[in-house]
């Protein structure tokens, strides 16, 4: 027997839509982060992209347990003194709620050269209405 290793141009990337509406943050991201790497297919190899592209819509509609969104920060900082910027989950739902989404699903991936590319195949979006339908993506529903 041979160990079977995938190569990049010969994976079949498919599109799924995720619905953010009502569910926890950290549930969608561990689902959209497993899709992205490809850890749901049987062909999944670590050092290869085999994953597939995920649209994660209503993202304004997502929740956070407790008081998170008072608690929970986010930092920004550009290497300069006093350039460091600090931002509550509230404030970053009001100013682009598709970064929260983001954030929790490039926090689940590895930090390597390759995680760049797996981010880029995730697709965010506010309300309900996206641009791809013209790659027919396929409702990808959360385990309860």
């Amino acid at each position: 027997m041979k160990t079977f290793n995938a190569k990049a141009d010969e994976v079949e990337r498919k599109w799924w839509i995720v619905d953010a509406a009502g569910q926890k943050v950290g549930r969608v991201a561990t689902h959209v982060a497993t899709i992205l790497r490809g850890k749901n297919k049987a062909i999944y190899t670590p050092n290869v992209d085999t994953g597939d592209f995920v649209i994660v819509i209503n993202t304004d509609k997502m929740e956070l347990s407790g008081t998170k969104w008072q608690d929970k920060k986010y930092y920004s900082h550009t290497r300069f003194f006093g350039s460091m910027k600090e931002m509550t989950a509230a404030q970053a739902k009001e100013k682009d709620s598709t970064f929260i989404m983001h954030e929790a699903v490039r926090g689940m991936l590895p930090t390597n050269k390759l995680s760049r590319h797996v981010i880029a195949k995730m697709k965010a979006y506010t309300g309900a209405e996206h641009p791809h339908a013209a790659q027919k993506p396929a409702l990808y529903t959360l385990p309860s």
